[in-house]
């Protein structure tokens, strides 16, 4: 295709896939099959990679996530996002209602929507293009969340009409995201989060958009900033109507109530039901429907008078404490759980709950015995609230954490920093299914025909007891196995002796020792060569490394100091599995030149060169790559449209070139 042709397709599959994305995530209708959209956005792809500047803000392809920000800039909001004031109780809401007629002197119609449970945020749009995106911050000014909202799907890109525009909306992260983002977490060692606003806060505040973009966020728009009569509605609910023809995602339970009776009935009807929706809400919103009502109305220093807020009480119940259960996760935590007498709250029956650590056990002094007060933090994960001492019999007992692993009586650690008890011995049988099935994953040894079913099977059959017995695994034990053939035994054993042979940065992350993912066991690999020469530098040397932070190298000494895992290593070495890095490592990098032993920022958009083809060439001169500016950059490479780093650079005094100083130090002069 020629230039123009191709200017032309670009726009087409632009068009199509707006359309397509905007029928699948708002209107739940999808036009085409999941292969045909990929279809056309492989193509987009393609074409955008060769001809970077047909790359457009509003392109589908920025859903993805660009490059990690700096930091977020502030967004002075054209109109104030003010909070709303509250009620709690049905007398709030008639008093707010006496207030509304009074004011106004005549009946007025009410607007009803659900409060979800998000994080606020402000969308502007230009000539119907959208160009920036903020959150709340103090309501005055916020901060500049624009590359993370863009990877949400139910926020178009680009309106159905030109128009400059402001929305305000909530974005929110759904209960069945949040469910999948908690197991993800706990299986990476990470802390779960306490509820979805939480975690959709969390990940919109993320400097990496492509935090945000695997987490399945979405918002729901629900006014337009500033009076929204100037966009020729004169009521609240028609105004939404508009924002839904426009292609924003408005919520659909809105109703419109003529009196307060209706009102208090709508609240009636979702706090009985909110459980039953796939987001979690605190509250239903009121408001005054028409704009001049608003008008006349007006404002306080903080919030509008033709607005309020009901927010539902939380649910609170009174149950036993039997005892107290401990349990031991993959990366070794040991978690407390209240086991109760089963009481019902908040729509299901509870018999555990959690005490989360020790320091809150005895922050609350909660004893075995206790009369406790139960709720659910966000409506899903219960908790203990507090003991009821008032009742206590003198019959309680206070709750010692013990000093030993309750599943194999490994002396606990607790790191410095941190509030959780770990049990670190990597033979520990609550944590050693869990490792073996980090440890084949795909990113890991990648050991095909083991998955979580077989991993029971081979575990329970006493076959394997850490990850070097998988290399011990052998067919006549495996062909007893239930649903194991001839094939599936071969094909297994043939990637268990392939996997052998992977680079050191594989088997390092397979380890699942904590803090220690794929980034920083590449680099790891990369500095070090083997893994004998990596198990020798303590805590100072490993600091030395650009990328690697206190946590990852404290984490690093405690684990290779553990003799148990001294212990699988030395098996999986005589089981000869490759403990050596194959690329080529940081010592083997030239030592003169432009780029070595040089820190490198690529920003902006680069027209000679991709950012991969820049990325090979400045490390295979002995120049690394980071994502973002620090003290010890030395160069941030600025192209078109560069941005906050480049600011940064500027402000640090670091060196700054355009991408034709960056071809000729690469020696590819044109």
């Amino acid at each position: 295709m020629d230039r123009i042709e191709l200017e032309q397709r670009v726009q087409q599959l632009n068009d199509l896939l707006h359309e397509y994305g905007h029928a699948y995530y708002v209107r739940d209708t999808p036009l085409v099959s999941d292969a045909v959209y990929d279809q056309y956005m492989q193509e987009l792809l393609a074409i955008e990679t060769e001809h970077p500047d047909l790359v457009y803000p509003d392109s589908p392809s920025q859903r993805v996530g660009g490059e990690a920000l700096a930091g977020f800039g502030k967004v002075v909001h054209a109109f104030p996002m003010l909070s709303l004031s509250n009620a709690f109780n049905e007398n709030d809401l008639r008093e707010f209602d006496r207030r509304v007629q009074e004011a106004v002197g005549h009946n007025v119609s009410y607007i009803c929507e659900l409060k979800i449970d998000g994080l606020a945020v402000s969308l502007r749009y230009e000539d119907g293009k959208f160009v920036q995106g903020s959150t709340r911050g103090d309501g005055a000014v916020g901060e500049d969340i624009t590359a993370n909202l863009k990877t949400i799907h139910t926020i178009p890109l680009r309106l159905k009409e030109p128009l400059t525009i402001e929305v305000r909306g909530e974005a929110y992260m759904p209960k069945k995201s949040f469910a999948q983002l908690n197991v993800a977490r706990d299986e990476s060692g990470e802390e779960p989060f306490a509820n979805p606003r939480n975690a959709a806060a969390g990940s919109l505040r993320q400097l990496d958009p492509k935090i945000a973009a695997s987490r399945s966020l979405a918002v729901f728009v629900y006014s337009i900033g500033g009076d929204g009569s100037v966009y020729g509605q004169d009521r609240h609910s028609s105004s939404l109507d508009n924002l839904d023809a426009l292609g924003f995602e408005t919520n659909k339970e809105r109703q419109r109530c003529t009196s307060i009776e209706e009102v208090i009935a709508y609240i009636e009807k979702w706090t009985a039901s909110r459980l039953d929706l796939n987001y979690e809400i605190d509250g239903i919103v009121v408001k005054v429907d028409h704009f001049e009502d608003q008008e006349q109305l007006g404002f306080t220093a903080r919030s509008p008078k033709w607005a309020i807020a009901y927010k539902f009480p939380a649910e609170e119940v009174v149950t036993k404490l039997l005892g107290i259960e401990l349990s031991v996760g993959r990366t070794g935590v040991v978690t407390p759980t209240a086991i109760l007498e089963p009481v019902h709250v908040a729509g299901s029956t509870v018999g555990r709950a959690s005490l989360h650590n020790e320091d809150l056990i005895k922050e609350k002094d909660v004893r075995i015995g206790d009369t406790v007060i139960i709720r659910k933090a966000g409506d899903i994960i219960p908790e203990v609230v507090a003991p009821i001492i008032e009742q206590r019999t003198g019959d309680e007992v206070p709750f010692d954490m013990p000093k030993n692993c309750p599943e194999c009586d490994s002396e606990l650690v607790r790191i410095e920093g941190e509030v959780a008890l770990r049990c670190v011995n990597p033979q520990c049988p609550a944590q050693m299914k869990e490792a073996i099935i980090h440890f084949v994953s795909r990113n890991a040894m990648n050991i095909e025909g083991i998955g979580e079913r077989v991993v029971d099977q081979l575990y329970n059959a006493e076959l394997v007891h850490d990850v070097s017995d998988l290399y011990t695994l052998t067919k006549e034990p495996l062909l007893e196995l239930e649903r194991m053939g001839e094939k599936s035994v071969s094909n297994l054993l043939t990637a268990i002796e392939a996997s052998k042979t992977n680079s050191l940065e594989k088997m390092l992350f397979g380890l699942g020792i904590r803090h220690v993912g794929e980034k920083a066991a590449t680099i790891l690999a990369e500095e070090f060569g083997t893994l004998a020469a990596l198990m020798e530098a303590d805590v100072e040397r490993l600091l030395t490394i650009h990328e690697i932070g206190d946590k990852v190298a404290e984490s690093l000494t405690t684990y290779f100091g553990n003799e148990d895992v001294l212990e699988v290593l030395r098996k999986l070495e005589a089981y000869g599995v490759n403990l050596t890095y194959k690329g080529r490592t940081r010592q083997e990098m030239p030592t003169e030149g432009p780029f070595a032993g040089k820190i490198v920022v690529l920003t902006g958009k680069l027209s000679i060169l991709t950012r991969n083809e820049a990325k090979e060439q400045i490390e295979a001169l002995g120049g690394k790559v980071s994502g973002s500016v620090s003290k010890k950059t030395d160069i941030v490479v600025a192209g078109e449209d560069a941005g906050s780093k480049l600011a940064k650079a500027e402000e640090l005094d670091i060196t700054v070139w355009d991408e034709e100083q960056l071809v000729e130090a690469l020696g590819e002069k044109e």
